[in-house]
């Protein structure tokens, strides 16, 4: 089993959560949350006064799949979060050990 993390623009976050549904992924987790990286933010302008947004808002979503659903749910989010300017986000993967229903006490991919 895998978990991968997308940091996406939250613009994209209905496009992401339909391609994922569409490869099978039905359960997702979603944050708020700020960031920013090579575009380092950018310049605003409130009240007549120029002030600097360094952290840009962002959507993480989170899904566990099993090993065999991972390149499709990878390429999903690619094709789904891409705009093809900078700050489209990234995708983390990380070997997830163990998943537990808590209402069933179901382990492993029948977690999922």
């Amino acid at each position: 089993m895998k978990w991968i993390s997308a940091i996406i623009k939250p613009f994209k976050l209905d496009e992401v959560r339909l391609a994922l549904n569409a490869v099978g992924v039905n359960g997702v987790t979603v944050t708020d949350v700020k960031g920013f990286g090579r575009q380092k933010g950018h310049t605003e302008l409130y009240r007549g006064a120029e002030y600097v947004v360094d952290f840009l808002p962002k959507v993480k979503v989170e899904v566990a799949v099993p090993d065999d659903v991972l390149e499709s749910a990878i390429a999903a989010i690619e094709q789904a979060a891409a705009t093809g300017k900078i700050g489209d986000g990234k995708i983390f993967v990380f070997d997830l050990q163990k998943a537990v229903r808590i209402r069933t006490g179901e382990a492993g991919i029948e977690a999922l």
